[in-house]
């Protein structure tokens, strides 16, 4: 990749403007002691998958002047639920008997691993709720594991068969701020948006809401994997339900 870079700025005519430098970054040197801004696209599905940000934060300790500036700036995590019974359906609850034969082993496997796919967003069953800013320019790596309280309020009466978590960008320090948005809501992006199946299903009715605490971590053996921990309430009309679910993004 960076060789054929090297190329696209050579046949432009830029080589006396932009330098291609090959390497990994904690490992390379630049020809300068410090630089003004950083932009990166470090952002993986549920924000932090593949662990990116870390790369982002160790540049900008090095390298960035006091008043220096990355982009994007800041970044917002939030969460929804959903009505998907036909998926949960042919894809999860297949399992439990598959031509006579009990494979609910496979489903439980199944329910652990979130799908990464678009929403349809006449499947979203409640207001979204915020989990998480993060600052860029501010924040240590510590901060990219945290717990949160959510509250899901019901817009309709329906039932909830999924948590679907999304972020939005923001580049707050242009001239006239701007950024995008990963949720079902939004145009899709490639990160579309990341679904957690519940075991249980919930009946909700209007108003009612589902509540709970998030809680987001690196895996201790893989860094670049996320574990997502999601402890859930919910005591209305028609259904209760009170769980701890574990997810892996890998």
């Amino acid at each position: 990749m960076a060789d054929t870079a090297r190329e696209i700025v050579k046949a432009n005519g830029f080589s006396d403007v932009v330098t291609v430098i090959k390497g990994k970054l904690e490992e390379i040197t630049l020809p300068v002691e410090k630089v003004d801004i950083i932009i990166s696209e470090w952002m993986g599905y549920f924000l932090l998958f593949e662990n990116m940000l870390d790369t982002v934060l160790y540049a900008r300790d090095k390298w960035l002047v006091p008043e220096g500036l990355v982009m994007p700036d800041k970044t917002s995590l939030y969460l929804t639920a959903i009505e998907d019974a036909e998926y949960k359906q042919e894809k999860i609850n297949f399992w439990d008997q598959v031509y006579g034969f009990d494979m609910s082993c496979i489903k439980k496997q199944a329910m652990v691993e979130p799908l990464v796919d678009v929403v349809d967003a006449n499947q979203i069953v409640t207001h979204a709720a915020h989990l998480k800013t993060m600052d860029i320019g501010k924040m240590s790596t510590g901060d990219a594991s945290f717990s949160a309280p959510f509250k899901l309020v019901a817009t309709r009466n329906d039932f909830i068969h999924a948590l679907v978590a999304y972020f939005d960008v923001t580049f707050s320090m242009c001239h006239k701020t701007t950024g995008f948005s990963t949720g079902p809501r939004a145009r899709p992006t490639h990160w579309k948006q990341t679904v957690m199946y519940l075991e249980d299903v919930i009946a909700i009715c209007e108003g009612e809401a589902l509540t709970g605490t998030m809680s987001v971590s690196q895996n201790k053996k893989n860094p670049r994997d996320l574990d997502v921990t999601v402890q859930y309430s919910f005591n209305g009309k028609r259904s209760r339900a009170s769980r701890t679910q574990h997810f892996r993004m890998r």
